[in-house]
Parts: structure tokens; sequence; C-alpha cells
């Protein structure tokens, strides 16, 4: 079955997965919706977008992709409130990042117009995948891809833009244990450590897998240069309490410019938290562990929403974090989700509506 937006061909399904799928025991990014949006760069140009049904897809084994990695993508979520209706949490702040991860691959720019009608028409065939109440959401990954086949080194003329959804729960149920990098790095100056590049994260897997080996679940990397600063945990960025006060790392070259962590920010701030963006020495958070000053570490991202952290490790150094009565993690965490949900006041208009 077929019918037409104004820019985007749609073939529906004939049949729907849902009724197969356990809500309430997910897997997660292992479940996909019934349709998916597809755009492909051709002659210099986007060609006209289409939503089909969720399908395996066929590439020539020369793809520039499958040899020079040119590969970017997004992570963001839709919510559904008590009446049905459909939130977009800062969709602005992903297609403006998404296209600044493509510009830094030598990838094209992906045309606003497309990208909101793709999303929005998407999600409004998905509606019934989008379950209500505090903690679900309907995962969303925007991605492109270069698709020419031709194995030569240098850009590619061809690339596919991709829009799949996974419904979610919580990402971390329980707070996670972490290392603190001190040989391997996640990026460094000059490099693509500020691009969502899909080579980022694979290049993680290995160290992580030794991390986890030794009981923890995430690493907190460190600065490629001297490993002295501390930067970003795992697939998050990372805030540090020190008695009343958040730290972070300021975004740089080497860190992803994270949505939730600049939400955090901005909510220290509404919320009266001294908050201080500045680069943050090792051996400085494990003084504050060692005289108790070190009252909470966690992570924040957009599967995670806020995880907090545990436990670090540093040096065969292992300090336990025991958290406070007064959590910051937890008050940034349902200020953020009563704000994600249509629970609360929007001040910052940080909410979009799927109409």
């Amino acid at each position: 079955m077929a019918n037409e937006t104004e820019n985007i061909s749609i073939e529906k399904s004939d049949s729907t997965k849902i009724n197969s799928v356990d809500f309430s025991n997910l897997d997660f990014g292992k479940v996909f919706t019934d349709h998916m949006f597809v755009c492909d760069f051709e002659n210099g140009e986007w060609q006209a977008p289409k939503i089909m049904p969720y399908q395996a897809m066929t590439f020539e084994p020369s793809a520039r992709v499958f040899h020079y990695g040119q590969a970017v993508f997004e992570g963001m979520k839709a919510y559904k409130d008590a009446d049905g209706k459909v939130f977009l949490f800062r969709p602005k702040q992903n297609f403006e990042r998404i296209n600044k991860s493509a510009a830094r691959l030598s990838m094209p720019a992906f045309p606003e117009n497309y990208f909101f009608e793709g999303l929005e028409t998407l999600l409004k065939l998905d509606n019934e995948w989008i379950k209500p109440g505090i903690g679900n959401s309907l995962y969303i990954r925007p991605f492109v891809i270069a698709t020419e086949p031709a194995i030569s080194a240098s850009p590619a003329n061809s690339y596919r833009f991709m829009i799949i959804c996974s419904p979610a729960q919580s990402y971390y149920n329980s707070p996670v244990r972490v290392l603190v990098a001190e040989k391997f790095s996640r990026s460094a100056n000059g490099g693509v450590g500020a691009a969502k590049a899909a080579g980022n994260y694979a290049a993680q897997f290995y160290p992580t897998s030794l991390a986890q080996k030794e009981g923890f679940q995430q690493i907190i990397w460190t600065d490629a240069d001297t490993h002295t600063y501390l930067e970003e945990a795992g697939t998050m960025n990372v805030f540090f309490r020190v008695n009343d006060t958040l730290i972070t790392a300021p975004v740089s070259d080497r860190i992803l410019d994270g949505i939730t962590r600049k939400s955090i920010i901005q909510l220290a701030e509404d919320l009266g938290i001294n908050c201080e963006v500045r680069q943050i020495k090792v051996e400085e958070i494990k003084t504050a562990a060692k005289d108790g000053s070190l009252k909470e570490v966690f992570g924040a991202g957009t599967a995670a929403v806020i995880s907090e952290i545990s436990a670090f490790q540093h040096k065969d150094e292992l300090f336990e974090i025991t958290g406070a009565e007064d959590s910051y993690a937890k008050l940034f965490k349902q200020t953020l989700m009563d704000i994600q949900y249509n629970v609360s006041e929007d001040a910052h208009g940080w909410r979009r509506e799927v109409k």
C-alpha cells in the first residue's frame, strides 16, 4: 500500500510485528518497528525520500562504507505522554550534530525539511510502538553511510541516509562500575572524537571488553596526550559532584557535545546548582574520593539518560561511591524526564510535539 506526503513516498507494511513484542522485557536495540526512512544521495544531490517496511538491504561488497568507514549516526528518543501525545526532545540539536559529524567525514549535509518531515511521518506511522509511561520510549537512530561501489581511498559520491526505530526501556538499570583509562584512548586532538562517527564506538569495544573482564561495565576515557584529565564515560558524558559543585569536562574536538550534557548544565543553572565546565584531573577526583568530598559521579546520554556510577578504579586503586541523600543524579533525571514526558513546564522550549 503506497501513498505520499509533500516530499515522501510511503509504502506501508502489509502487517505489523508489534503483537509479537514483549514490551515489558525489551533487549535494548534488538527489536525494530514496522517502517524505516530511506533517502539516497546520487549525482550530487539528495533524491526523493521514501518510507518503506523495515527490511534487509543489499549493497555491493565494494561499498565504500565497508572499506573506509564513512558512517555517522545520531541517537534520539520519542516520548508519549498520558494523553497519547508524542514528543521529541531537542531534535534540532540532533539534526545539526549529524550534519556536523557528516562534514567531518567529508559526507554531504542532509536537508532539514527532509529530516523532520521524514522523522515525524515515520513516528506517526509507527505510533503504536511508542508506549506511554515514564521510562518507556522509542529510540530513534538516524544514520548515513557511503554506498558508492568503489575501493579507491577517497570520499564516496553516493550515500544513504536512513532512520530506524527501536522501542526502549531504561538502558542501564543499576549503577555502573567504571575503569579509568591509563593506556587506551577514545580520541585525539584534531581527530573525530566530536563527531558521532561509527568507528569511534568500534574502537572502544576492545578496551571496554578488557575492563569488563575485570568487573567494570564502562571506561572513563582520559586525554590521549597524558592520560591525566578525565573526559567521557563510555557511551556517555560524565559529571562529578564534589561537595555541592558539579564538574564536567568542556567539549572539544575530542569530546562529543552531548545533548543530555548541555541540558543538565542548563538545569543546574535553573536549580541554583553550581556547575563548573573545566578540565578535571584524575588525581583531583581521587583526592576528593579519599577525603569524602566526592559525593556523586554519573554519566549522561540519550540512551542512558542519567546513569549513576557506583565505583571507579585507577592504577589498581578502587574507589566506592556511596552517593548522596540529596542525589543530583536523581534530581536531574527526574527533572529531565518530567520535561520529556510532558509532565512539567518546558521553560526552554526543548519539547517538539509530533502532530
